[in-house]
């Protein structure tokens, strides 16, 4: 069995928000590519679970926070030891 991804509930209000603001911006169409490619840049993790740099401005935590980025977003998760990854979407100003 390969590594699971878990979004937590506030990562998946953070990708609306950003679908809406898209929408709103925009068109659906942009808001829709933008969201699906957040959310695709994570099956990256599955294979290399630790491909991503260690998140400095949290790196006191035990948790071991990492990140990716896609475009402006930063894509912060953990690695839990029983091969749970959650993210937290936050915007890279």
């Amino acid at each position: 069995m390969g590594l699971k991804i878990y979004w937590t509930e506030f990562s998946e209000k953070e990708l609306q928000h950003i679908f809406e603001y898209y929408k709103e911006k925009a068109s659906s169409r942009i808001a829709k590519r933008l969201v699906d490619g957040i959310y695709n840049e994570t099956f990256k993790l599955e294979k290399q679970p630790e491909i991503g740099q260690i998140e400095e401005l949290i790196k006191e935590r035990e948790q071991g926070h990492r990140y990716l980025v896609f475009k402006n977003y930063k894509i912060i998760y953990w690695l839990n030891k029983t091969s749970i990854t959650n993210f937290d979407t936050k915007r890279n100003n």
